[in-house]
């Protein structure tokens, strides 16, 4: 298991929800090559409303039909592992927004036996 305290960095990728590599959703790839590159973590959000460079404003809310709601996909890690991965994202991103953020890791803790049950309801680990 990767060991995470201290100084890192986050990165932050905006797409759109039916962005695709290869006939897959681009989250998917995203996630799946920092999993290969063994970053500690990847995260996919699902927006409800938002806009990006293109100002067209893509919502959940019923009236507006929209099915292309953004998406963030957040990754923290070390400096280095993080800045080595961006040029995997140059290659990936062809729209959207990435953002570097300087973070502190306070805990970052995985279960002992590496199942998907913790045995705390109610609480999860990144």
């Amino acid at each position: 298991m990767t060991r995470l305290t201290g100084s890192a960095l986050r990165v932050t990728i905006f797409i759109g929800e039916n962005d695709t590599w290869h006939h897959k959703p681009l989250y998917t790839e995203i996630v799946h090559r920092a999993h290969a590159a063994g970053l500690a973590g990847a995260s996919v959000f699902r927006g409800i409303e938002g806009f990006g460079a293109s100002s067209l404003i893509h919502t959940s809310r019923l009236l507006s039909l929209s099915e292309d709601l953004p998406v963030a996909i957040v990754i923290v890690d070390t400096e280095e592992r993080v800045r080595a991965f961006l040029p995997e994202l140059d290659e990936l991103v062809g729209e959207g927004l990435v953002i570097l953020d300087d973070c502190e890791v306070i805990r970052y803790v995985g279960r002992a036996d590496g199942s998907g049950d913790s045995g705390r309801k109610g609480k999860r680990s990144l």
